[in-house]
């Protein structure tokens, strides 16, 4: 280990990290070239290919720092956005299942579903360059948006040319698609307030209904991951780089190995970023036809988007100077406080919104990012709940049990369009979203701004 490795959690969930194998995970990803600060882990933490999921790692380039597909995951920009809405429980509760049942069919979701907006070889590489750009400029959103985007919903230096055939065939249908497996579209109302300040500035009142859409780079995503994956293979090798497990297969970040898998894993991501702007054109299409209204009079309006499964390029200060590194984040969140000069005028004051989905069947949050993050964990917070079971032991869990009339109970509508959807993603399946905010907000990683019920729950 070249650097030390740092767990974030309370005594409750670090007993839950010990199950699985993510703290040696976060031991391997502290032994990469050119590593600096910590190995770090956020407390969702669990189990992942390579890196722990939860987990956040910084190199220097100049220091043959590396750059790693693990390190990254195979839904490149899997991410979340929030939209704000001036409707209220009222308004939707008594009409919420014919409202999930209308948001259901015009949000594609399901393994390998195709979207009804189709796009050309062509326009594919245009969506690859320019994200959530091209498909505003193409009708599928408010000029807003791109603002309320992380890095405006676009990372230059994306190369559409080194993305194999195969991942773009994988893709040419599936912008604006829901996807399956942990992806979700939820009606939530803002159920608590932390910080009025920021709650106010972020469009969110306490009984106010809010839309959220988590969803990532589909098949085209997980295909530039497993080609990266099988190129760099010999990499370690060729540049005398050590591993102790072979999931960490990496190149440094100035190699052409390196640059290679960068360029279309921001590819990938400006593609990611496009899919959840149409899917929230598609959201706002449904609103307006279900309420009788335009959609600008019930406003629908975008609060952020952030990445969750990235690496980029961010500068931070080591050694007493401001230095370019490669940050991945991995199951992590972008956190940047108060003042960052990336952040919209809109939350200059505030800091960075950060989405935090929990179950479909407790609570999610709404954080800001604090300056403690800059300091301590590269402008990163945690991203969800974090799984405690696997798929299969969820669905075993569910057998005799009908989830959709459990999560009923608990004033919760889910629909899912795989058999086994509901079973694999029941509230059971993750730990509680509200211990794991608790211990970012102690240490100042992050704090709290509202707290946000589910009501309706799409997976696919």
């Amino acid at each position: 280990m070249h650097v030390d490795g740092i767990i974030y959690a309370d005594d409750v969930l670090i007993e839950a990290v010990k199950q699985d194998q993510s703290p040696e995970q976060v031991a391997n990803v502290a032994t990469l070239p050119g590593i600096v600060g910590n190995s770090l882990a956020m407390p969702d933490i669990h189990w992942g290919y390579g890196f722990c999921i939860g987990g956040v790692a910084a190199t220097d380039p100049k220091q043959g720092g590396v750059i790693s597909p693990g390190g990254v995951g195979y839904d490149i920009n899997c991410g979340v956005r929030l939209l704000s809405t001036n409707l209220t429980l009222e308004d939707v509760q008594p009409r919420i299942e014919e409202l999930v049942e209308k948001l259901f069919k015009t949000v594609p979701c399901g393994v390998g579903r195709g979207g009804v907006i189709k796009f050309s070889k062509k326009e594919l590489q245009r969506i690859m360059l320019d994200g959530s750009h091209y498909v505003v400029d193409r009708g599928f959103g408010w000029r807003g948006d791109v603002e309320m985007t992380e890095a405006g919903g676009r990372i230059e230096g994306a190369r559409p040319d080194f993305v194999s055939p195969r991942a773009t065939e994988r893709g040419h249908d599936q912008c604006g698609t829901l996807g399956s497996g942990n992806h979700f579209l939820e009606i939530q109302v803002v159920e608590r307030v932390d910080d009025a300040q920021a709650a106010e500035a972020m469009g969110l009142a306490l009984g106010s209904v809010a839309v959220a859409i988590h969803s990532g780079s589909r098949g085209l995503g997980y295909q530039v991951c497993d080609d990266a994956i099988k190129e760099l293979r010999n990499a370690p090798r060729k540049y005398g780089i050590d591993l102790p497990d072979r999931q960490l297969v990496c190149a440094p970040v100035d190699s052409s190995e390196g640059q290679r898998y960068l360029g279309a894993m921001r590819a990938a991501a400006n593609f990611a970023w496009a899919n959840r702007q149409i899917m929230t054109h598609l959201v706002r299409q449904a609103f307006s036809e279900f309420f009788g209204m335009p959609v600008e009079r019930m406003e629908l309006s975008l609060i952020y988007d952030v990445a969750h499964n990235i690496a980029k390029m961010e500068s931070y200060e080591v050694g007493g100077k401001m230095t370019e590194l490669c940050v991945h984040r991995k199951g992590a969140t972008r956190a940047f406080p108060a003042g960052h000069p990336e952040l919209p005028d809109r939350y200059k004051s505030i800091g960075q919104p950060v989405l935090v989905p929990g179950d479909m069947g407790r609570s999610s949050f709404v954080l800001v990012g604090r300056p403690n993050a800059m300091e301590k964990t590269f402008g990163s917070c945690c991203h969800g709940a974090g799984r405690l079971m696997s798929r299969k032991a969820a669905i075993n869990a569910a057998r005799g049990r009908s989830i959709k009339r459990e999560l009923l109970d608990r004033g919760v509508v889910a629909k899912a369009r795989g058999r086994t959807g509901l079973d694999e993603e029941q509230p059971e399946a993750y730990k509680d979203v509200i211990q794991v905010v608790d211990v970012l907000h102690a240490a100042d990683i992050s704090r709290r701004v509202a707290k946000l019920r589910p009501v309706g729950v799409i997976k696919g």
